[in-house]
Parts: C-alpha cells; structure tokens; sequence
C-alpha cells in the first residue's frame, strides 16, 4: 500500500501512475498531438507567471469556497471529462465521482467513458454530476444521450466543440492503442508487469466504453464499437447543432474547447451558461497558444456575461489561482486528477484534491487575500503574466 502521506505533489503522483498503469493508457493521458508543443506550453506559461508577496494582513477565516453554474464549490476546481478513464484504475470514473463528491468539487463524466452515466449515478448515490457530450452523426443517439443524463441526474451538461476532427498522438499509434486494443507482445509484456492493475481489472465487468455498447444498434461489441466510432465524430458540428442540443437539454449547459474571443461571443449568443478556455490539453491543435495565453482576451471579451472557465496545464493550487487572477470564474482538471487515479484509486485522487486545496489556501494567502473570490490580477507580479490580445 502506498503511503499518501508522502505524496507532496502532484509530480509524486504523476511518476507513481507512470510505474502502475500499462504503458498504453499511461501514455493516452501523458501525450499530446504532433509535436506536443502545446501541451508543453499549456504548463510552462503557467510556470512563467509570477506572484506578488503580501505581509502583516490578517489572515485568519480563509475561505476557498465559490460556485460553479450556481452550484457551491469547495474550490474553485472541478474533475474534466476524460476518455478511458475507467483504464486508468479499475472502476476508474465511479472512484473519481466518489472522491470528487466527498470533497465538495464537480466530477465530469465523459461520453468515452469506461463506466456508463448510470453505473456512476448508481454507485454515488444518484449525487448530481456533469455530462460531457460529443457530437456523433447519429443525432438520435445525441438526443437519447441527453435524455439519459437527465435520468441520471446529470446538472449540467458540457458540450465540447473542438472534437470534430482528431490530431493525431504519436505514442497512441505506437503503442497499438485502437479499438479494440491490438494485443502486440511489446503490450502484453508490459501488461505482465503491472499485477496490481491486471488484478482489479480482472475484478470488474467494466472494461469497455458503458455508455455507447448496448446503446446503439448493431454496436454490441469492441469491434462493432471501434467501426462506428470511426465514422461518428461529425466534421458538420456548427452553432446551430449548440443551440439544438441547448433546447434539447434545458438545463445548464457549458461549451468546452473555446481558444478565441470572437467563437466567446458566439458561444454567449448560443445562451451559454459558462465556457471553458480549452485546447483539450494540447492533444488537438498542436501550436495554438496555451489556455493562460488566451485566457485574458476571452474573459475580458464576455466575462461580464457568462461564466469563463479554463483547463490545460493546472498541476498546482498556484496554478488555479493564476487561472482566478487572469479572469477565470473556474477551473478543471484532467491529468492532475488521472495520476492520482492510477496511482492510489480513489484516494489518488483525493490526494490530488488536497494537494491542490493546500497549495490554493496557502498561496491565495502569501498573496494577502482570504476569500478566493476578491482575488484578481493584483496577485500577480507585474510584467510577467500575459495581457489580452485581439479583443475589438
């Protein structure tokens, strides 16, 4: 058993995951498209920005609490949507669900989940939790996928819109990741060498994608699944199909993959009630800025009319608050939360939530502030944060 105790960052997490979880699905978090040179720049402009020391402020009743879409936060902070998170650890999005709610943070299930929205539903108490939608072609199986989560008492959807065509990752090519899995010797070697996941995964029914197989027709199987998966991600995805599944839905509804403030804009007209600054971790667009960099024109262009959340590149609780301080009303996070997955389950992951609540509390006082809510640019150091660009 691991120490928990001892992990003090998420780094520590992260090298822990890399030893327990097969090289493949390690790999499918840890990489980006291309030359992953956006996935490198969404962490190393975070690094570059610098705080600004407050002293003799009275620090005490120091409060992180916010809300997210009108629901209370106990940070500023919520679980983002990953695919095969289930591959991760056994049960993968049933433990982040549970730790996200005993922690008093979202947890956002994806529709390339390993676990279906109803086995998450019926493993946390039907306690409410997002639902990330894509936009297949089959618009049936879209409007029954939005009907399902209201089942499941899905409160907010999230609509992502930087997925209609898929950049190309490397390592995922090379490591035979496909649907199915193609069983090379290179993979079952190194499957051998991970006993302690092969265990759990041998533990569960859940091993493949719960919320399409047995959903559509024909799609019964890993290879029916992988053939229709390959055809459905819809390159015809427009403002019109938002507003569609917006009438569809009728709840909150969050667009997810917003780089530019001219599509903030259109995203507000659509009724948005809250956008995420997102390049899907630098696994898309390779060479399009980090979401720090674009953070600032986008909540300065609608911030004053909807939500502005950001992803990509949040390791820290320094992190979040350079995230709030640039105009982020929130924040998500995905592989910060994955390498405690894969390291620990679900106390990896509450271990992720700690550190980052620690680092957050602790850094948002060094800069003079005790409620998250009042922090803004003032906490950062002068010069070396980056300023709105291309905002008319």
């Amino acid at each position: 058993m691991t120490d928990l105790a001892h992990i003090t960052c998420i780094e520590d997490l992260r090298q822990l995951a890399q030893r327990r979880v097969p090289r493949m699905f390690y790999d499918y978090v840890d990489t980006g498209s291309y030359t992953e040179s956006t996935y490198r720049a969404n962490e190393a402009d975070l690094q570059r920005i610098r705080l600004r020391q407050r002293v003799a402020i009275n620090l005490s009743g120091r409060s992180t609490r916010s809300t997210m879409v009108g629901q209370t936060v106990a940070m500023p902070v919520a679980l983002a949507p990953t695919g095969l998170t289930g591959m991760q650890h056994a049960d993968g999005e049933i433990l982040a669900a549970r730790a996200a709610q005993a922690f008093g943070v979202p947890f956002t299930l994806s529709t390339m989940s390993i676990c279906s929205m109803e086995d998450v539903a019926a493993h946390t108490g039907r306690h409410p939790f997002w639902f990330q939608l894509y936009v297949m072609r089959d618009r049936d199986f879209v409007g029954r996928l939005i009907d399902r989560s209201k089942a499941a008492g899905c409160s907010a959807l999230q609509l992502t819109l930087d997925l209609q065509l898929q950049g190309q990752r490397h390592k995922d090519i090379k490591n035979g990741l496909s649907v199915p899995v193609r069983p090379t010797l290179a993979n079952l070697l190194n499957l051998a060498s991970k006993p302690r996941w092969c265990r759990a995964m041998l533990g569960t029914p859940r091993r493949t994608f719960g919320n399409i197989i047995g959903h559509v027709q024909g799609v019964d199987s890993l290879s029916s699944l992988g053939a229709w998966t390959a055809a459905q991600f819809d390159p015809t995805l427009n403002w019109n199909d938002v507003e569609w599944i917006k009438r569809r839905w009728g709840g909150k509804l969050v667009l997810k993959g917003i780089m530019d403030a001219e599509d903030a804009r259109l995203a507000v007209a659509t009724g948005a009630d809250a956008i995420i600054v997102s390049n899907h971790g630098g696994r898309q667009l390779d060479g399009a800025p980090s979401t720090i960099e674009a953070l600032p024109a986008i909540a300065q262009a609608v911030g004053q009319h909807t939500e502005v959340w950001m992803d990509g590149g949040i390791r820290s609780g320094q992190d979040v608050l350079k995230a709030l301080a640039l105009g982020a009303r929130g924040t998500l996070i995905g592989r910060s939360f994955l390498y405690g997955l894969g390291a620990a389950g679900q106390a990896g992951v509450t271990r992720a939530l700690e550190l980052i609540h620690k680092e957050l509390d602790t850094t948002m006082a060094f800069c003079g502030h005790t409620d998250i809510r009042t922090v803004d640019a003032s906490v950062l150091w002068p010069g070396s944060y980056p300023q709105p660009r291309g905002v008319c």
